[in-house]
């Protein structure tokens, strides 16, 4: 099996040849993180050890972590371009742009860029329903806090973002109705000292339970030093906090996507796809729900976790309103029932969280 190659910024510059056989399909990877964040990057690499596992010395795969997004990550997802890869997974929400720019230039690579909406003939997107996860989340923390107060350390005002937030409330307060989120922006994925100012402000504000989309574990640090707050894994299960103050996670499942969408590219049946996938399809995992839970809670959420996941439940069911008290969803409307157009763009707190959302 080939050994897969790390490209630094200098080896990319110097356009190092890789030696890669003819019949060799090279795969490459663009992160937003260290591979060892523990979360979000940590995931998508275990995806990318999963295509190696696959295809063995069929693939060569190669990745950059810590690329900004912007300026920095057109630039490098050029120079994969330039080295003659044939398949590149760009798997963060700011490389949207970049990639397209990039996808224009060079029409016989196929791109894969995870959680965006904008689609070229050489440009797929896929993402996951985390949502779903928040919902089970949401309906865990909602029984389990004490203080009543939950708090949310999300990164940017995104549509991905805001969904989960959402979700989580509406789950938590259909099971605690005097419960209230305070919700700090990070406005970054991966920062620990952030996220660890971000939780230790919501445990001065009264949270016993914290949830993050943001990607370290510094959060979960931050509430085992507490010592009386509860967590969830993000992206990754984050078990080390187990069984407490990591009480349950999201767990992104990128595996069987990267395995699939690379074969595509190996017998010439990769077209643009956009892919939306959740619970049921595996993308997304819930992680042990911990003996920290009580019994009934435990069980009452993988309820609401099977039923999310075959379909009889949607996290959005009406009624439901918008944050300002207008009509979203009627009673037994979900949002499914209009397409995933609404929620792929949602902006929009529901009724009952405070604060506005950050423009």
């Amino acid at each position: 099996m080939k050994l897969t190659k790390l490209l630094t910024s200098a080896a990319l510059a110097a356009g190092l040849a890789t030696g890669a056989m003819a019949d060799t399909t090279k795969v490459g990877f663009v992160y937003v993180g260290p591979v060892g964040d523990g979360g979000w990057t940590y995931e998508h690499d275990q995806g990318r050890k999963a295509v190696v596992e696959a295809f063995g010395d069929k693939v060569e795969t190669t990745y950059v972590e810590n690329v900004p997004e912007g300026a920095d990550a057109e630039r490098v997802i050029t120079q994969m371009a330039l080295q003659g890869t044939d398949l590149i997974f760009t798997t963060s929400f700011g490389y949207m742009d970049p990639t397209i720019n990039v996808a224009k230039k060079f029409p016989n690579v196929k791109f894969e860029h995870a959680t965006g909406y904008k689609q070229a003939d050489n440009v797929s997107v896929y993402s996951a329903r985390f949502y779903e996860g928040r919902a089970v989340q949401g309906h865990i923390a909602g029984h389990m806090t004490k203080s009543n107060v939950i708090g949310y350390i999300a990164s940017f005002p995104i549509p991905e973002v805001i969904r989960g937030i959402n979700s989580a409330y509406i789950h938590a307060k259909k099971v605690n109705p005097d419960v209230q989120f305070k919700i700090i922006w990070a406005y970054t994925w991966f920062d620990p000292a952030k996220e660890a100012d971000a939780a230790k402000a919501l445990i001065e504000q009264g949270a016993d339970v914290i949830l993050q989309h943001t990607d370290s574990t510094a959060p979960q640090a931050a509430a085992q030093a507490a010592g009386n707050v509860i967590t969830f894994g993000q992206a990754s299960d984050m078990g080390e906090y187990a069984p407490f103050p990591r009480v349950s996670s999201i767990i992104d499942n990128w595996a069987p996507y990267y395995v699939a969408r690379t074969k595509a590219v190996m017998d010439g049946t990769w077209e643009s796809v956009s892919t939306w996938d959740g619970i049921g399809a595996g993308m997304v995992g819930i992680g042990e729900i911990s003996d920290a839970v009580p019994a009934d809670v435990k069980a009452s959420a993988e309820a609401l976790r099977d039923s999310l996941a075959d379909g009889s439940y949607h996290a959005f069911t009406g009624p439901l309103n918008k944050q300002d008290g207008t009509p979203w969803l009627a009673e037994g409307e979900t949002a499914q029932d209009y397409g995933d157009d609404g929620l792929a763009g949602l902006g929009f707190y529901v009724e009952g969280i405070e604060g506005d959302v950050p423009q």
